[in-house]
């Protein structure tokens, strides 16, 4: 899920999260306090680069952040891996994994992409052409969801607020009580609730950033490659760049060196229909349901070498699918800014590139991962989104502008063959 100032507050409260007992602004001074006393780095130090440390070091310690990552690209190069951490207990490594929420987005939409590309899709299919949205006995299905294409699942067109009937990936015992089923949710019973559901708006008349929408498609991608989602996108997209590491994370188990989550909130589980109370990051919400709008685990390194992918036309999408992924949406741009097909995108004056980036929040998640016109990107993964200072996480786009900015001259050396073979 896409964090900002204005829905934090709301995320909670679709999770049924509540602050935990113990969290108020003591804990959070005693806590920063343990962070400045505490600082662990690993992954090669690279003195030109000190600003992009400097910068995590202080958003970090400011939040009392346990857990965070950073991996930086320059023309691209990897110049910059690193791992970071405020705990005695924990030691990240530049090759950990975290949970990268929203920017699974920038997956989905490129494995829809893939498919279009090999001929076995068009954008602008009616997803109800293809998977099926039928609504519960009685119910009678709005007539607008046949304007509901694929690109407007994919641009956040296809109809759905999530400011106006709330969000449908966050409702799962509103849902297992209108259906009658047993928590936790298939998609299917997402999908068969959401097709009883009037929509909130003509698709193609505005835009609302929307998960469920990026839930459908991830069906689609399985519906028509006869694969799972997770199959087709390691098999199609990850395979062929090496990138081995990344999987869906689990809401409970963790996978081989996946870190801990934090979070000052608790909620009720989603996991079964037992009502009980959970840390917000294990069971609040269902990882399965998130798949394919924020289900992906990733290291930092991962994400940069899957950024890398969009610099130029291959094997694996092509200069045209490019270009589509980049094009401007029918309605949607504010200041210049849009999104495209899993990508926000800010063409520069004059137009001779584009600054393309994602963020990603879930309770126990921050992330982003940027793509600049001058050839640097980055990534930075953390392990919480929220904490008792009330500081933004959203702070760390400028503080590593900042940083990317401050450098005086860029290393030479790529650490891609030491990270990925």
């Amino acid at each position: 899920m896409e964090l900002t100032r204005r829905n934090l507050g709301k995320l909670a409260l679709a999770t049924g999260a509540v602050a935990a007992v113990g969290t108020g602004a003591g804990t959070a001074l005693s806590r920063s306090a343990d962070a400045a006393a505490t600082w662990k780095t690993t992954g090669t130090t690279v003195s030109a680069l000190a600003g992009f440390d400097n910068q995590m070091k202080a958003f970090m310690q400011a939040r009392g952040i346990t857990a965070g990552q950073l991996a930086v690209t320059y023309k691209g190069r990897l110049v910059l891996a690193r791992g970071y951490s405020t705990s005695t207990a924990l030691t990240v490594q530049p090759t950990s994994l975290f949970r990268v929420a929203s920017v699974s987005k920038t997956i989905t939409a490129a494995a829809i992409m893939k498919l279009v590309q090999d001929g076995k899709l068009s954008l602008s299919t009616p997803v109800g052409n293809i998977i099926s949205i039928t609504p519960p006995a009685g119910q009678t299905k709005d007539t607008r969801w046949s304007a509901v294409t694929i690109r407007r699942l994919l641009q956040h067109l296809g109809g759905f607020d999530r400011d106006v009937s709330g969000d449908p990936n966050f409702k799962d015992a509103i849902i297992s009580k209108a259906l009658g089923v047993p928590m936790e949710l298939r998609h299917a019973d997402e999908i068969k609730y959401m097709a009883g559901q009037k929509l909130d708006f003509a698709p193609g008349s505005r835009y609302a950033y929307s998960n469920f929408g990026y839930l459908l498609a991830g069906r689609v991608i399985e519906k028509v490659s006869g694969l799972s989602y997770a199959t087709y996108v390691q098999q199609k997209l990850l395979t062929p760049l090496q990138i081995k590491r990344m999987a869906l994370g689990w809401s409970i188990a963790k996978h081989t060196g996946e870190m801990p989550y934090d979070s000052q909130y608790t909620g009720r589980t989603v996991l079964d229909n037992s009502g009980t109370v959970v840390k917000a990051p294990y069971g609040s919400f269902s990882m399965r349901i998130q798949d394919a709008n924020g289900g992906w685990i990733a290291s930092a390194p991962d994400l940069v070498k899957w950024a890398k992918m969009f610099d130029a036309g291959s094997s694996v999408l092509n200069t045209t699918s490019l270009n589509a992924i980049w094009a401007k949406p029918e309605i949607g741009i504010t200041n210049g800014s849009y999104y495209g097909l899993g990508w926000q995108i800010r063409p520069t004056t004059g137009g001779t590139g584009r600054n393309t980036w994602h963020t990603g929040s879930l309770p126990g998640t921050y992330s982003i991962l940027v793509r600049t016109y001058s050839g640097m990107s980055w990534a930075a993964l953390f392990n919480r989104r929220d904490d008792a200072s009330g500081k933004s996480y959203a702070d760390i786009d400028a503080a590593l502008w900042t940083a990317a900015n401050g450098v005086k001259t860029w290393p030479t050396h790529n650490y891609f063959s030491k990270y990925f073979s």
